[in-house]
């Protein structure tokens, strides 16, 4: 893979495919800024960011528009061809510099330390390996660097977390996007070495039924300074 001046790598193929999948999340992330409450979720993801940004699993870009102008650049991997398409139409509509590039989160196209924070959002749940994931966000983030994350997860009573491991070993992963319900993304970043800092817990929608996606988090970690 050749360097770009950048520091971004250029990768030759698709990581993920999932056409169809791809096609219903762009309608139904769409809507959700508004019915579900996205849109707010999106600014306080993001709220007091600065400096470089990489965006791991940018989808269709829907979280451009949100960040601040104290944001100097934003990287964004996408591995999904089709919603790396409408990734680059948002960043061209984002009025701030956004660089979509393909990837995947256990291999980063970037180097190392080269960030002032990592934005995961709605990812953790589809990546193939969390841990190797977690590891590369530590990699490409300067020491003492922020993660802002959004992710859905393990949550509810004894029956709901037993309906999420079952959805999760049987239909839910090959018609979602590779998607896992049953996942727990607070102590996954806890165990790759982060520090956590304030968080809370969501639930999506905030009104309405309660679904097997609800359960959520949205907080902040950093790298430590070693």
């Amino acid at each position: 893979m050749a360097l770009r001046p950048d520091g971004v790598r250029g990768v030759a193929r698709d990581a993920v495919h999932h056409p169809l999948f791809a096609r219903y999340y762009a309608r139904v992330s769409v809507a959700a800024e508004t019915r579900l409450g996205m849109a707010g979720v999106r600014d306080r993801l993001l709220a007091g960011l600065s400096g470089r940004v990489l965006e791991i699993g940018a989808g269709n870009g829907l979280n451009f528009r949100h960040y601040p102008g104290t944001v100097a650049e934003v990287v964004a991997i996408e591995p999904e061809r089709g919603l790396r398409k409408l990734a680059v139409e948002a960043a061209v509509r984002a009025g701030m510099p956004v660089d979509v590039v393909p990837g995947a989160a256990e291999a980063l196209p970037v180097k190392s330390e080269a960030f002032d924070a990592v934005v995961l959002s709605l990812v953790l749940c589809s990546v193939r390996d969390v841990p190797r994931a977690l590891g590369e966000a530590r990699r490409v983030l300067r020491p003492g660097g922020q993660v802002r994350f959004f992710e859905h997860g393990r949550g509810g009573g004894r029956a709901m977390c037993l309906t999420q491991r079952t959805l999760d070993c049987t239909v839910w992963p090959p018609l979602n996007g590779g998607c896992h319900l049953s996942r727990d993304p607070v102590a996954a970043l806890r165990e790759s070495g982060f520090e956590l800092g304030p968080y809370r817990r969501v639930r999506m929608p905030e009104k309405g039924p309660t679904l097997p996606t609800s359960y959520c988090a949205l907080g902040t970690a950093w790298r430590p300074h070693e």
